[in-house]
């Protein structure tokens, strides 16, 4: 007997054909994506999201990094913007109504991660996320910044979080939620958690359990199966997740678990 919150997608057919069969044909109908993401040390989860998304489609990518990296990438990413950063190199708090204002000619945001662990880090994705109201994907570390005030992230609108496990058993402890998300449970178990999680709380979710990855909204449930094995995993597939949701608003589980059609045929 089927449980009725849950759907099983093949990796080679996916559950809604009809999404794939209406894509944009044109790249000014196909969206606008804004990446944000970075330290000194690092800036690989800002370069593969922008790959992946455009992989996956979107119509324009813009990256915005702490101005730190900027005689370094200037020639990596053409048309790249850089924010005010820290004496550490993360993105400072100054930095907020820049991003806010780029946020105005976005489809949609990804906090792409490797932000580094900086106290002004935090007060910059915490008001952002509070000023921003449009469709937010959240991955990596800057998951971690939303730990001590879980509510915050997890009770917005329009929000996807794309996480390990480990981050989400932290997020929700945080918001008291009663159940509890463990390493070693059993796919049925994980399924039956998402669901009460995500009925609870208006958020979007893609998890990965063993050789499955799973999506919740609003109590509904897809799980698809991986080809292979995908130890890193969680950047790329936000980035193609949000570049199927932004061109599908209305329809979060829906696009979200078509992007991992996609993702099961990256490399």
């Amino acid at each position: 007997m089927g449980i009725d919150y849950w759907q099983k997608q093949d990796p080679k057919i996916p559950l809604f054909p009809d999404l794939l069969w209406s894509r944009p044909e044109h790249k000014n109908q196909a969206g606008k994506l804004l990446i944000v993401g970075g330290h000194i040390q690092s800036f690989a989860a800002v370069a593969t999201a922008y790959s992946a998304a455009t992989q996956a489609g979107i119509g324009v990518a813009r990256v915005m990094l702490p101005d730190v990296l900027q005689k370094t990438l200037s020639s990596f990413f053409v048309g790249g913007e850089y924010l005010a950063s820290t004496p550490s190199g993360s993105i400072a708090r100054q930095a907020l109504d820049q991003a806010l204002y780029a946020s105005n000619w976005a489809d949609g945001v990804l906090l792409a991660g490797d932000f580094g662990r900086n106290s002004e880090t935090a007060i910059f994705l915490e008001q952002f996320s509070a000023h921003y109201t449009g469709p937010l994907a959240v991955t990596k570390d800057a998951l971690d910044y939303f730990t001590p005030s879980a509510e915050s992230l997890i009770n917005r609108e329009n929000t996807l979080i794309v996480t390990a496990i480990a981050q989400l058993q932290k997020l929700a402890m945080s918001a008291h939620f009663p159940q509890a998300f463990k390493f070693h449970m059993d796919l049925l178990k994980l399924a039956e958690t998402l669901h009460t999680f995500s009925e609870k709380y208006p958020i979007n979710l893609v998890v990965k359990h063993a050789d499955n990855i799973l999506v919740a909204a609003g109590g509904n449930i897809t799980s698809t199966k991986l080809e292979a094995e995908k130890p890193v995993w969680r950047v790329e597939t936000a980035a193609k997740a949000i570049t199927w949701w932004i061109q599908n608003p209305s329809q979060p589980l829906a696009s979200i678990t078509t992007a991992l059609i996609d993702q099961n045929t990256a490399n």
